[in-house]
């Protein structure tokens, strides 16, 4: 059985898994800023390396909350944020500097609309205290997120590269957007089957 130090094993704002949560999102303005820097490959590279640092914390901080059992309430809040605001910074610089463009902006609008109304629906959720727990689709779905936009970030330094990396990058955003449609679709169902019934419920109680 291993023991662990005070130091890691008790939860609290500055736990290491919440360290690596706040080290994802002060990665975010430094992606935004690379990706505003006029197009060079270098740059280029850099804000990928800086993205894929970001991505890996996304697993390793939930994991080591679980494994060293350092679940906290700030985790919980900060740790879905972090991941919207990661990709949602990432998918509007790749539109504005054109990576993602065309018909293929629809896939980022998707991916972006869900986020927003999945957000609205676990406020709900949350005022009712009905959980709503992440389903395996919805995990595939952020892997193919962080992957697209690792191929998107590469963009045209990583054609140098891997000839097609950019239309890689596209597949996937579609592939990701498509399970973005299902998940959400999920999260809807489930929304409003606690509207129905929270409204059902306060129907019952007027005289």
């Amino acid at each position: 059985m291993t023991i662990l130090p005070d130091s890691v094993r008790k939860p609290g704002p500055f736990s290491v898994p919440n360290l690596l949560t706040y080290g994802r999102i002060l990665a975010i303005p430094a992606v935004v800023a690379l990706l505003f820097w006029p197009r060079e490959d270098w740059v280029r590279w850099i804000a990928l390396a800086i993205y894929i640092i970001a991505a890996i914390t996304d697993y390793f901080d939930g994991y080591l909350a679980r494994a060293w059992h350092q679940q906290s309430a700030i985790g919980r809040m900060l740790d879905p944020i972090a991941d919207k605001l990661l990709i949602a910074s990432c998918l509007l610089m790749l539109a504005a500097d054109e990576t993602i463009s065309g018909f293929s902006l629809w896939a980022a609008i998707i991916i972006l609309c869900r986020e927003i109304l999945v957000s609205g629906l676990r406020e709900f959720l949350a005022e009712l205290k009905v959980s709503v727990p992440v389903s395996n689709v919805a995990k595939w779905k952020t892997t193919a997120q962080l992957v697209a936009v690792g191929f998107l970030i590469a963009g045209p330094a990583g054609e140098v590269v891997l000839p097609g990396t950019i239309m890689i990058g596209l597949i996937l955003l579609w592939i990701a957007a498509v399970l973005t449609i299902y998940t959400g679709w999920d999260y809807l169902r489930s929304g409003i089957r606690h509207m129905v019934a929270e409204d059902e419920q306060n129907a019952g109680k007027k005289p």
